[in-house]
């Protein structure tokens, strides 16, 4: 353990992970539009923030990089990507906090352990092995599904 030593001379070389879960009220301003972490913080839980942002940026491109390629303002459609976006955003961060409140306070508060036997979902999933790719599907996709557009080349 030399390696561990050396990187964590002392305690206070640990940092605290500060979790927030929370999201702005509105997204965009005039000429500003917050997507990922700076529209909805995420939590670690999953490891899913990364998706979601990516599926914010697909959404965002798909629905500005039109207008702004003809040269037009994109100030009027800033709050339909909101509106796109906020159902999955909803969604997520509720899960996330259901997993918070139900499994890692317990565990954390010392009111639950880890028993011999593992939870419902995890045995089903052993069992099932296809129902595995559910979270995955949904993980990778979205609730709501965002695809990249391809524009057509200008002619020349």
């Amino acid at each position: 353990m030399p390696d561990l030593e050396r990187a964590l001379p002392d305690f206070d070389a640990v940092k605290l992970l500060s979790v927030s879960l929370d999201r702005l009220s509105c997204w965009y301003k005039p000429g500003l539009l917050a997507i990922g972490d700076a529209a909805h913080a995420m939590s670690p839980v999953g490891g899913i923030g990364i998706n979601l942002a990516i599926q914010d940026a697909v959404c965002t491109a798909n629905m500005l990089a039109p207008p702004i390629r003809d040269g037009k303002s994109v100030d009027g459609l800033l709050g339909r990507v909101q509106e796109r976006r906020m159902l999955p955003t909803r969604i997520i961060q509720g899960a996330q906090r259901t997993v918070h409140e139900r499994v890692l306070r317990p565990v954390i508060e010392g009111k639950a352990g880890f028993g011999e036997r593992p939870p419902l979902i995890m045995r089903l999933f052993d069992r099932f092995p296809l129902l595995r790719r559910i979270p995955g599907y949904f993980i990778g996709h979205g609730i709501r599904q965002e695809h990249v557009e391809v524009p057509a080349a200008p002619v020349a």
